[in-house]
């Protein structure tokens, strides 16, 4: 009877006018789950063992996966590999900041480095220097030997026995150049005898004579300085003397061979100077070109070694103009006359 009541009609109608209509919630999306997936069964199912033991290991293999990635990732965080990282960081920078440094610098380095490099004008004077050799040997070989100057052939002499230990001891080191005045030291020596014994066979003793004893005299100061030279030097600095000291001290100072191998080519320079009207067939054309080319290219050089060398620079400036005046007028009486 409670059930007929329950369905019939009436009752059906009143429900359905009582019943409250809410709105309809979205329906939840599940995600896709594998058929087979031990997850995926529904209650009730039968369980498959070799499905679900497979699904497993399948849920596993994820899982370890991601393991593994965290405890690589704890391992590269440690203190050593932060700072091997920044140190391989660095070092590719620096790498990218010289490559660009390069190609940005290389158009201007390639027209300027010449003009910078000590030894692009080490072995032009070096070349010079060879040229001034080389006209001693082929003066020796053709000219005559009255045309050879005692003054100018014992100054140089003492030009490059200095030049050739100057050569050794500058930087960068000048071995060409050293070779070429150990050969002028040679070269310059074979004239001085030859000039010697020509005066001696015309009866030229008294001037002979004379240029011994001032050579004799030059040697022994040569030796004085070298010897005491040390001695003096360390009594000055330690003297505390101001200036004096300081100069004494000084790289291209007065107790060494910077400042002394450029004082001897004042002396080339000094001799040129004295004997401005030398007449012209005295003047040798291979000498004077020689000595015209070494005083043009040391004149740079000289501003690019290390010690930086302002005497030698104003010198060889001094010495072009004086050699390239004899050898103007050398030119002009031989070959525009």
């Amino acid at each position: 009877m409670i059930g007929r009541l329950m369905l019939s009609p009436a009752t059906r109608r009143t429900a359905s006018m009582l019943r409250l209509r809410l709105p309809s919630a979205p329906a939840a999306t599940k995600p896709a789950v594998p058929k087979g997936h031990v997850v995926g069964r529904r209650f009730g199912d039968k369980a498959n063992t070799t499905t679900d033991a497979a699904a497993t290991k399948a849920q596993a293999v994820p899982s370890a996966a991601v393991k593994e990635g965290t405890a690589s990732a704890a391992k590269t965080s440690s203190p050593a590999a932060v700072k091997e990282g920044a140190a391989s960081a660095a070092k590719t920078s620096e790498t990218v900041a010289a490559a660009k440094a390069s190609e940005g610098g290389s158009s201007s380095s390639a027209s300027s480095s010449w003009w910078d490099s000590a030894e692009f004008w080490g072995r032009c004077g070096a070349l010079a220097g060879w040229g001034m050799s080389g006209a001693a040997i082929y003066d020796a070989l053709e000219s005559s030997p009255e045309l050879i100057s005692l003054n100018m052939t014992g100054v140089l002499l003492v030009y490059s026995s200095l030049f050739s230990r100057w050569a050794f001891v500058v930087k960068p080191q000048n071995l060409l150049l050293a070779g070429c005045h150990i050969t002028n030291v040679a070269a310059q020596a074979n004239q001085l005898r030859r000039a010697v014994e020509y005066k001696k066979e015309h009866g030229l003793d008294e001037e002979v004579n004379d240029i011994m004893v001032k050579a004799g005299a030059t040697a022994a100061a040569g030796a004085a300085c070298v010897l005491a030279g040390p001695a003096v030097q360390g009594a000055l600095v330690n003297a505390s003397l101001g200036p004096i000291s300081a100069v004494a001290a000084a790289e291209a100072g007065p107790f060494t061979v910077h400042f002394w191998a450029p004082m001897s080519k004042w002396c080339i320079s000094g001799a040129s100077f004295l004997e401005l009207d030398r007449p012209t067939e005295k003047i040798s054309l291979a000498q004077y070109s020689a000595l015209t080319l070494t005083g043009l290219f040391f004149s740079r050089y000289a501003l690019l070694v290390a010690p930086i060398n302002y005497t030698l620079c104003s010198v060889n400036i001094a010495l072009f103009g004086s050699s390239a005046w004899h050898l103007g007028r050398k030119v002009k009486a031989d070959f525009l006359s």
